[in-house]
């Protein structure tokens, strides 16, 4: 394990690299993990266990940290927090090859607000990946900002407080006039990861609970249908019982789990 190597300016612009013992193979599949945290809070070792996992499969695996929306950096947003991990990539890469293990395809997961960024990379950012993304796997990431689909946080009766907490998240003023428009629709396309998806998007597994207050439930029918019109290889995995930890349904955790191990052994698979 390779901890707090640089990939930019920034503080924040570290990430960890977890790299298998067996160093005779002549390429490796990355596979990103991206960490929660409501865009304000967590860390990439919050998700040592994931990584462990996936690099104890065959993979290389990174954790990747970006810049917090917090008192010291009021302004960070959705948006250049994804602009950070589409940066990061290329050095991830590059340390990579430089450790000796040349990676030529890679996917790209996360939870949370870690599940939004992965969205966003794969979906928006993967033709300009330095190699082919192969899938995505994510749990509870917002995909989609619609006053109406945010009840749970009253901005369905609240255009004021709608046009200010998404003039936060992307990066860009958002008057309430705009609500409704298409100009509020381009203003947040940028971090809106359904909106990127097309018929060549990546092959995706995706876990939301009915019960999330956090990533609100209503914000995920965007997302499904999106993956549904364009034909895109998906499953989604709807937890019943859960909210934003997806913590009652353990049934259907398993049943996650399964379908990323089945699609990484069928998109990247270890060589």
């Amino acid at each position: 394990v390779y901890t707090d190597l640089a990939y930019g300016e920034k503080e924040a612009n570290k990430f960890d690299l977890y790299v298998p013992a067996d160093k005779t193979r002549e390429t490796y599949g990355l596979v990103v993990y991206l960490h929660a945290g409501g865009f304000t809070t967590g860390d990439k070792s919050d998700d040592a266990n994931m990584l462990q996992w996936l690099c104890s499969k065959g993979y290389v695996a990174a954790g990747i940290k970006y810049t917090l929306r917090d008192n010291d950096h009021p302004e960070a947003s959705v948006y250049s927090q994804s602009m950070e991990i589409k940066s990061s990539i290329p050095a991830v890469v590059e340390e990579a090859a430089k450790l000796g293990y040349n990676l030529d395809s890679m996917a790209i997961s996360g939870g949370s607000a870690g599940g939004t960024l992965a969205m966003l990379y794969a979906y928006r950012d993967a033709e300009e990946s330095p190699i082919p993304v192969k899938l995505l796997f994510e749990g509870v990431g917002p995909s989609s900002f619609y006053p109406e689909d945010w009840s749970v946080y009253g901005l369905d009766q609240s255009p004021e407080a709608a046009a200010g907490l998404f003039s936060i998240m992307s990066g860009t003023e958002i008057t309430v006039d705009m609500l409704g428009t298409e100009a509020y629709e381009e203003a947040i396309k940028p971090i809106s990861a359904y909106m990127w998806i097309n018929e060549n998007s990546v092959p995706t597994v995706c876990a939301y609970g009915a019960y999330d207050k956090v990533c609100p439930f209503d914000t995920v029918k965007h997302l499904v249908n999106a993956l549904e019109e364009n034909n895109v290889t998906h499953e989604y995995f709807e937890f019943p019982n859960s909210g934003h930890g997806l913590q009652n349904d353990n049934d259907m955790s398993i049943k996650y789990m399964e379908a990323v191990e089945r699609y990484l052994d069928t998109y990247l698979p270890i060589q």
